[in-house]
């Protein structure tokens, strides 16, 4: 597909145009086009600024169900996409300054926990993880713990999230990247042999990113604080269970947030640098700020049971893959 150079023209203006907006005036000639909005969506300014140009230009397109559908998917907050929605006054069809309006508490969205939702690009499900406050770390009383799963600290989220509930399948790979790179083949079965790269790819293009360290192991506690959410063999494919391949995810049982395959069958990358933990609490913790290793939790079937478990920790490089290395996406 050929670039379209004037949507990346717009993209690139996008933030003088944050910076140049700060007197509440529209710092550009005529309304803000779907590129230039997308591209705040994707963070080239902070919300609230966002929300500002928004309001300060107007916007030049239709806000139908359609176009705000597409900036949703791409990352737009609520509050941006309100402003968005209102940028066009019904009638003259002119673009409109929308006035500076915080949507009303009954105008935001509020998902129960383990809402499921299908994600129409990949087609797997995904449910809605409430936030909440856990000990991130080894679990008490687990003697299989690590160096690096401790100290034990108190990590808090403040925000809800999506996550799938099964590891990504060959299935959905193939869907959204027209190729299946995994060993063993099977189109309910985890998509392994992918590198972290490539599962930051894939998730951004199904509208959604890689969870947390600490977003993944609260997931998948699910509430519990032991070393696992139950007992092994009846929630896990692992070394001595597997018989030496991958399963079909949600084969074994679900954990108390709806979640399949938390634990083995494949290693699951997360966004984080690998590093130390902190002793002090943490909220929101996104892990080291740079590394060598990027972050891979849950264990696989390839390995034996004392990595099985919630707080389990491994590490590998951004380009490394692996027969036993998969991946499950996040979106906010």
């Amino acid at each position: 597909m050929r670039p379209n150079f004037l949507a990346i023209a717009m993209l690139l203006s996008l933030p003088a145009l944050a910076d140049a907006q700060q007197a509440g005036k529209c710092p550009q000639p005529g309304p803000l086009s779907e590129a230039q909005s997308n591209g705040l969506a994707r963070g080239s300014a902070l919300t609230t600024r966002s929300r500002q140009l928004v309001e300060s230009c107007g916007i030049g397109f239709e806000g139908a169900a359609e176009t705000v559908g597409r900036l949703r998917s791409a990352g737009m907050p609520e509050a941006v996409l309100y402003a968005a929605q209102a940028a066009r006054a019904p009638g003259d069809g002119k673009p409109k300054a929308a006035p500076a309006v915080t949507p009303a508490p009954e105008t935001v969205v509020r998902h129960e926990a383990g809402e499921p939702r299908v994600n129409p690009k990949d087609g797997l499900t995904y449910l809605w993880i409430l936030p909440g406050t856990f000990l991130m770390g080894c679990s008490p009383g687990d003697r299989d713990c690590k160096a690096d799963e401790k100290p034990a600290h108190q990590a808090t989220l403040t925000r809800g999230f999506w996550l799938g509930q099964t590891p990504v399948t060959q299935q959905a790979w193939q869907r959204v990247t027209g190729q299946n790179p995994s060993q063993f083949k099977g189109a309910n079965r985890p998509v392994e042999n992918v590198d972290w790269i490539e599962a930051k790819a894939y998730c951004a293009a199904v509208g959604g990113r890689l969870p947390t360290e600490a977003e993944w192991e609260y997931a998948a506690r699910a509430g519990a604080k032991d070393s696992r959410y139950g007992k092994l063999d009846d929630i896990a494919w692992h070394f001595g269970n597997s018989g030496f391949t991958t399963h079909e995810v949600g084969r074994k049982l679900a954990n108390d947030f709806g979640l399949d395959d938390m634990l083995g069958n494949v290693w699951q990358w997360v966004a984080d640098w690998y590093g130390n933990y902190p002793s002090s609490e943490q909220s929101d913790p996104s892990g080291a700020e740079t590394g060598q290793f990027r972050v891979l939790r849950g264990g696989s079937w390839y390995f034996d049971s004392k990595y099985v478990r919630a707080s389990s920790r491994d590490k590998n490089e951004p380009g490394s893959r692996s027969q036993d290395i998969g991946l499950r996406c996040a979106a906010d």
